[in-house]
């Protein structure tokens, strides 16, 4: 009772899932989440004390993964497995290649997805909740690939999903900035409908079959390219980070990071690392008052200095991208040239996006033009590479959001695997 923060909120989110109505999610541990805690340990014969400690906690981490392992006994088929943990026979099939269901054998072990999603779209993203995403949807959907693109400065896996094995190669990336960080769940929530919908055999939004896309494209994801950042915005700072002293300094003498902090740990907007017109970045560093690092826009002592940056453009070069989404926030626009770089067939795919989303075409101006992503990846290779702004109003965007952000960007996140 009384505790506040991303721990409680993910807590919240998931007794809500399980139907025992801890009250809003709000990060808030009060009386309806201490009620709802009681009622999940007596279900589970725990001691009833309205505390999450390590024994609840030990029977809440199958849920929070959205899955448990199972080993088969007498009698038991594929159908009444799934009856029993109330998920379905394709998805139960799909967490089980290899396993023949005619021919079950006692002491076999099964991994069960749950009938609930594992990826959770109302609560503040962290670090820990993505990395324990990326492990239920690989535990979940064997068939797709996971794994890691690099090290952020304190050493956090850069993790990336791969849905596909066909030759059109695509690659969306979320969260170079940390108060941006609810392109992340985007990006994951697309992950887990992509790879349910493969399961189950069913189309998606605008009649795409993620089957086809499977077989024509491999659709690669970095969720969240800055997770220092974003950790350091939605928990705050530590008193044991390496950078404590400077990041103060840095932030203008304030320790709160949680409506300005844009840029990674050691204050480098990594948005503004990348090698095209670096220099003319660094030169409007003085007009906007950035003498150094700090919350955003310093672009760093020299392009890929930062090893989140090295390793999304390492990802890039060693693949052959025919086309890349870099997610931002907020405005609801697309930007899809840089220095009229962008080959021809990029305007008219941006008009395609735009009917997909609503969203409107727009040109950066100052120094929002120089050193992004997807500005390198145009100038690096002459293919289509777009900046989507998703959502509305001041960054950090609510996560009341969410559901519009989603609906307005998953036929475009369909369309950009096949266009």
């Amino acid at each position: 009772m009384g505790m506040k923060g991303t721990d409680v909120m993910e807590i919240q989110a998931l007794l809500a899932k399980l139907g025992y109505n801890p009250g809003p999610v709000d990060g808030v541990f009060g009386p309806r989440m201490k009620a709802a805690v009681i009622r999940f340990q007596r279900n589970f014969g725990l001691n009833a004390d309205g505390v999450v400690g390590p024994s609840t906690h030990r029977a809440l981490e199958p849920y929070l993964l959205g899955y448990s392992q199972y080993i088969i006994r007498s009698g038991d088929t594929f159908f009444n497995i799934a009856k029993r943990f109330r998920t379905s026979l394709p998805r139960l099939l799909a967490a089980n290649p290899g396993k023949n269901p005619n021919d079950l054998r006692p002491g076999q072990q099964l991994t069960v997805p749950f009938g609930i999603n594992v990826v959770d779209t109302n609560i503040s993203y962290t670090y820990e909740i993505l990395e324990r995403d990326v492990a239920g949807l690989k535990a979940r959907y064997p068939f797709i690939e996971t794994g890691v693109a690099g090290k952020s400065v304190l050493n956090k896996n850069l993790y990336y999903i791969k849905l596909g094995v066909g030759p059109n190669q695509v690659f969306y990336n979320a969260a170079h900035h940390s108060l941006e960080w609810i392109t992340s769940p985007l990006l994951m929530k697309f992950a887990e409908e992509f790879a349910k919908a493969y399961a189950d055999g069913r189309t998606l939004p605008g009649g795409y079959s993620p089957r086809r896309i499977w077989d024509e494209s491999s659709i690669y994801i970095i969720p969240m390219v800055n997770p220092d950042g974003v950790d350091l915005v939605l928990n705050g700072l530590s008193p044991d980070n390496p950078f404590y002293e400077d990041l103060i300094r840095w932030n203008k003498g304030s320790s709160d990071f949680s409506s300005d902090w844009q840029a990674n740990i050691r204050g480098v907007d990594l948005n503004h690392n990348y090698n095209a017109a670096w220099e003319e970045s660094k030169a409007a560093e003085p007009v906007y008052g950035i003498t150094g690092p700090g919350p955003t826009r310093y672009s760093g002592p020299f392009p890929e200095s930062e090893p989140e940056s090295k390793a999304v453009a390492d990802f890039t070069r060693n693949r052959n991208f025919r086309l890349v989404l870099a997610y931002h926030t907020q405005g609801e626009v697309i930007y899809w040239d840089f220095m009229g770089m962008a080959p021809p067939e990029a305007r008219t795919i941006a008009e395609a996006f735009s009917k997909d989303s609503g969203y409107k075409l727009d040109e950066t101006a100052g120094i929002a033009s120089y050193a992004g992503y997807k500005d390198w990846f145009i100038k690096e290779y002459r293919r289509p590479g777009f900046t989507i702004e998703a959502g509305l109003g001041k960054n950090p965007l609510p996560v009341s959001q969410f559901g519009r952000i989603y609906n307005d960007n998953i036929k475009l996140l369909l369309h950009a695997a096949v266009i």
